[in-house]
């Protein structure tokens, strides 16, 4: 994948340094190692889960964090005190950080883990205030009698 340079963007457009930023963080972010993989679907309008792979993986060995729009997972293995000898070791049992930008309004609901995954549920929840609303057509109560 190549580099794309977005310093045009900062001296160009006034205001759009956030999204700039954004583009920024995640052309650096795909750069991860892909471990460990997961999907990313919509459940409902306005509802999303993210599904990871964590085999080998406990429940009290993970780390889930929502801050800034972010979403961090993180992954880390309790040190192992038998030493095995393995022909082939095909489950990464590693240690693993992995970061996810919400959008505006994104909220973690609640995160479970089933058979090996761990899903995190998200909801986007806008603001009654930034909401459209319907506006009556009526008489003018204003005008002065």
């Amino acid at each position: 994948m190549r580099n794309i340079d977005l310093s045009p963007l900062y001296r160009s457009f006034i205001g759009f340094d956030q999204l700039a930023s954004k583009l920024d963080a995640a052309n650096r972010s795909d750069k991860n190692t892909g471990y460990p993989p997961y999907n990313i679907e919509s459940i409902a309008d306005d509802k999303y889960r993210i599904t990871m792979a964590v085999a080998g993986f406990v429940e009290s060995e993970l780390e889930i964090e929502s801050e800034n729009n972010s979403l961090i997972v993180k992954g880390i293995k309790a040190e192992d005190k038998e030493t095995k000898n393995y022909l082939y070791q095909g489950i990464a049992e590693r240690n693993f950080e992995r970061r996810f930008q919400l959008g505006d309004y994104i909220k973690v609901i609640d995160a479970y883990m089933e058979h090996g995954l761990l899903h995190v549920n998200l909801e986007r929840e806008v603001p009654e205030a930034l909401k459209p609303r319907k506006i009556a057509i009526g008489k003018n109560n204003l005008i002065e009698q």
